[in-house]
């Protein structure tokens, strides 16, 4: 497998148009999210990122194609530090067709997995991965594997090397803070096929 690879494929709908993010040698970035529906029905909005002149004449409701790599970076604010993860895209274009969400990463893992079951019994492997990229840098990515492949991962260790196939989804939940309840989304890559590497 390849030693570092990052991509993301992704086809939905915009949801609210871009906005400023940053600006970074130069360059603008905004940020806007994408609704991209799955197979059950649910629907994943995903937060994306890219450079201000990938982004023109886009309108709320348009049918986007985004294709780039799944990102992190550490956020510090009054309640703590959180693990912020998004798209970075490459490309950004109008296209009308099927949702599609479609992930390979490779990475090493960066803790040792943590294997449960659900209350029904069906067994679930939560996996982070560092996946390096330019600059001596590195994105955290914080991965679910379910079934055959949980049990694949969960017997792997830090270190070891890792290849995922999968989505990237949305996940809403309740943090109390102070005893209030507050409702957060975290972005995690549901694995649907792991391979281990040398």
């Amino acid at each position: 497998m390849e030693q570092h690879d990052n991509r993301i494929t992704l086809r939905g709908c915009l949801l609210g148009m871009p906005e400023f993010s940053h600006e970074n040698h130069g360059k603008r970035f905004c940020r806007f999210f994408l609704e991209v529906p799955r197979l059950s029905g649910a629907v994943d909005t995903l937060p994306v990122l890219a450079r201000q002149e990938l982004l023109d004449a886009l309108e709320p409701g348009l049918m986007l194609t985004v294709r780039g790599q799944v990102r992190s970076h550490n956020h510090t604010d009054e309640t703590g530090r959180h693990l912020m993860v998004f798209v970075f895209a490459c490309e950004v274009f109008p296209e009308e067709g099927e949702p599609v969400n479609e992930v390979t990463i490779s990475g090493l893992l960066c803790r040792e997995p943590t294997f449960r079951r659900t209350p029904l019994g069906r067994e679930i492997c939560d996996a982070m991965l560092a996946v390096p990229r330019a600059f001596r840098r590195a994105d955290y990515l914080p991965c679910i594997l379910w079934g055959r492949t949980a049990r694949q991962i969960a017997a792997c260790h830090t270190r070891d090397r890792i290849e995922l196939n999968g989505r990237l989804q949305s996940r809403v939940y309740t943090k109390y803070l102070d005893d209030v309840p507050v409702e957060r989304t975290a972005y995690e890559i549901s694995a649907l096929t792991a391979e281990i590497g040398n």
